[in-house]
């Protein structure tokens, strides 16, 4: 069982910037798949970014070059820094991870992330 806690939402303008955090109750050096997903009011839940052990990371066209997703294996914990924020950013963040290729998958609790002036 993995337990994953966000962290780092909130109110921002836009042009603004955040920093997602979520917290593994594990080591995450091994995961084989941690990403971030958000899902607004009324619309289904959508990939953000995704980063695989290898390295590899992949992104949404909607905030690619504004957005970078990272790990940090010695804190267990893997971040989203969103750059230059626009209102259709609001929306609920959910940090998922995936163990393995074939294991179950957790999420977290979410953090609201709300872009407005």
């Amino acid at each position: 069982q993995v337990q994953l806690v966000e962290s780092g939402g909130g109110l921002v303008q836009p042009g603004g910037s955040l920093r997602l955090s979520c917290a593994a109750s594990g080591s995450i050096s091994r995961v084989w798949k941690m990403g971030w997903y958000r899902q607004a009011p009324g619309n289904e839940r959508e990939l953000v970014a995704t980063s695989f052990r290898t390295g590899t990371t992949l992104y949404a066209d909607s905030v690619k070059g504004r957005c970078t997703i990272c790990r940090d294996n010695a804190k267990n914990t893997l971040y989203l820094q969103m750059n230059n924020l626009k209102p259709e950013d609001t929306a609920v963040y959910y940090c998922n991870v995936k163990p393995a290729i074939r294991a179950d998958e957790y999420w977290g609790q979410g953090t609201q992330v709300t872009v407005s002036s």
